[in-house]
């Protein structure tokens, strides 16, 4: 059975990224899986600024990594690119860690002038750590989340039609040992 990691690269507790972070822990238990998250917000700020390969914690948020076949990786937008705390997460990754793993980018920005971003920014980070197969992604534009109380939010059904499409190219693989894609399966 496939392992899935969640990597949220938002800086905030509360942004309107959670409503696609929900969604997809959501769709994975639905299909008996518990997702790993990690949340980079939530790592310590020195390992990840000061390039510490050696703090526990960015080891084990690395092992999640390493032991997973399925990665979806959240990024809010910002400056035409995807967020700095990500960044800091990737550049600590081991070389080829994404090797034979197949990657869901899922971005969030203000405006759809951002949309390229997956393509231009972030696509040739997650190519350089080893990644083969990602998938097309899916951006969405900040005003198509809604903000509900309780630090909830709610994607409307525009969206999660087209996350839909990108997670259910998963279920095939979810129930395999390797998780990735082949013309053999």
């Amino acid at each position: 059975m496939s392992k899935v990691t969640i990597i949220s690269g938002s800086p905030s507790e509360h942004t309107r990224l959670n409503g696609a972070l929900e969604y997809a822990v959501e769709f994975f238990e639905g299909v008996n899986h518990s997702p790993e998250i990690i949340q980079i917000r939530n790592l310590p700020a020195d390992d990840l600024i000061q390039a510490r390969f050696d703090s526990k914690e960015i080891i084990e948020a690395n092992k999640k990594v390493e032991d997973s076949s399925i990665i979806v990786i959240l990024t809010p937008v910002y400056k035409a690119s995807f967020s700095g705390v990500l960044k800091t997460y990737l550049d600590l990754l081991p070389q080829n860690s994404l090797v034979n793993k197949t990657i869901l980018p899922i971005a969030i920005g203000g405006s759809s002038g951002h949309l390229l971003m997956l393509d231009y920014g972030l696509k040739p980070v997650l190519a350089a750590l080893g990644a083969t197969h990602i998938l097309k992604g899916t951006y969405i534009v900040d005003n198509q989340v809604k903000k509900l109380e309780n630090h909830r939010y709610e994607l409307d059904v525009e969206v999660k039609t087209r996350i839909d499409a990108e997670l259910n190219k998963l279920k095939p693989f979810l129930l395999s040992k390797k998780g990735v894609f082949s013309t053999s399966v």
